[in-house]
This record gives structure tokens, C-alpha cells and sequence, in this order.
């Protein structure tokens, strides 16, 4: 009995760290989460297409539908998408009629140091730039870039950010800002926020 009991306990433990390396290998190799959307749409085509945790909308989180574990955002129109580096913090909020209005997100699973920051956003700025976007009132709305006057400005917590359209369709507003941890207020660490709307647009004004 105590021999059959110890064969059976060999087995389950070489099942077991089999499992475990199984699921290691999954975790490494699996395809990360992407939401995947055009604005228009409704939402439950949006939530049915994307591999994530987007959830199911009801009538208490029908506004603000937030993915649970981190996504890249592929936005998926034909002519001037774009994909973003993987997200912890991103929603999509419906309208009255469930179509997906605008999408929210900080394309980062942590806060980053400046130069790893301001990469993500220069990147995301140039495939806006290759997929026809334009930036506009680029006087008071810049693009953000790597110089040390608009260094210095995200430094001091101006929170410069760039406002990009395209076709009359879609706006994109993009920006980093400082983030001061409460127990580490010395600590230089920074987000990226991404929102994409459609209309109505930021007024495109002459520049002056």
C-alpha cells in the first residue's frame, strides 16, 4: 500500500511541475491582449473581435467599459489606424445607443522615466503622421518632442499635449504628464495619455 501510495505520489508531482511549466510556457508565449475597434461601432462587435477582458456592458457600466488585464489598442480603420504599446488603464465609453464613442487609455502597464515615456508618444506620433493625421493649432498644441524646451515643460508639470485629426473624422489627443508618487515625491516618473474621439472635433482655428 505505502509503495502504491508513493508511486502515485511521484506521479502527481511530476504532473503537477509539468503543469506548471506548461502554464509558465503559456504565459510567456500567449499572444498579449489587444482590443480591437473602429468609433461607430457597437460595442458588443468590439468586445467579440478583441482578445481581452473587456466586459460584457450593462446598465451599470454601460458608460466607462474598462479592460481588466493589460491591451494594446489596435485601432482598426483601414486608411489611418495605429496600434499602441500595451495598456493597463484603458476604457471605451458607448453612446446612448451602445456604439463605441470615444477610447481612453495610458498606453504603459507602469509609470515610465521621461525618455522611455516620451519614446512611446514620439512613436505613436509618427504613425499618426504616416497614416495622414495632422496636428493642429500647433501654437498653443504642439507636438510633443524630444528638445529641451518641451523637456523642461513636462518636467514642470506644464502637461504639453499634442492634438492630431485627420479626414474630419477622428481626433486624437495625446500628452504626458508627471507622476508624483506621495511617498517618492523626488521620483521623476512619467504617463502617456491617449484619447481618440470622432466628432465633434476641436476647432481647426488659423494659425496666427
Amino acid at each position: 500500500m505505502n509503495t502504491l501510495r508513493r508511486k502515485w505520489l511521484r506521479y502527481f508531482a511530476v504532473l503537477l511541475m509539468g503543469s506548471v511549466a506548461v502554464w509558465g510556457v503559456y504565459t510567456v508565449t500567449r499572444p498579449p491582449d489587444v482590443v480591437v475597434v473602429r468609433l461607430g461601432e457597437p460595442y458588443e462587435k468590439v468586445r467579440l473581435q478583441s482578445r481581452s477582458t473587456l466586459p460584457v456592458a450593462t446598465d451599470e457600466n454601460s458608460i466607462d467599459l474598462r479592460v481588466a488585464r493589460p491591451a494594446s489598442l489596435r485601432f482598426s480603420d483601414p486608411e489611418h489606424g495605429f496600434v499602441t504599446p500595451v495598456a493597463r488603464l484603458l476604457s471605451i465609453y458607448t453612446s446612448q445607443h451602445g456604439d463605441v464613442s470615444i477610447v481612453t487609455l495610458s498606453p504603459q502597464t507602469q509609470t515610465l522615466p521621461l525618455a522611455e515615456a516620451m519614446a512611446i508618444a514620439l512613436d505613436l506620433q509618427q504613425q499618426l503622421g504616416r497614416r495622414g493625421w495632422h496636428p493642429i493649432r500647433s501654437s498653443g498644441f504642439a507636438p510633443i518632442s524630444n528638445t529641451p524646451a518641451m523637456v523642461e515643460r513636462i518636467r514642470r508639470g506644464d502637461d504639453p499635449h499634442s492634438v492630431w485629426q485627420v479626414a474630419g473624422k477622428y481626433q486624437v489627443t495625446l500628452d504626458i504628464r508627471r507622476f508624483v508618487h506621495e511617498n517618492r515625491p523626488v521620483d521623476e516618473r512619467y504617463l502617456v495619455t491617449l484619447e481618440l474621439s470622432g466628432p465633434p472635433l476641436t476647432e481647426i482655428q488659423p494659425e496666427k
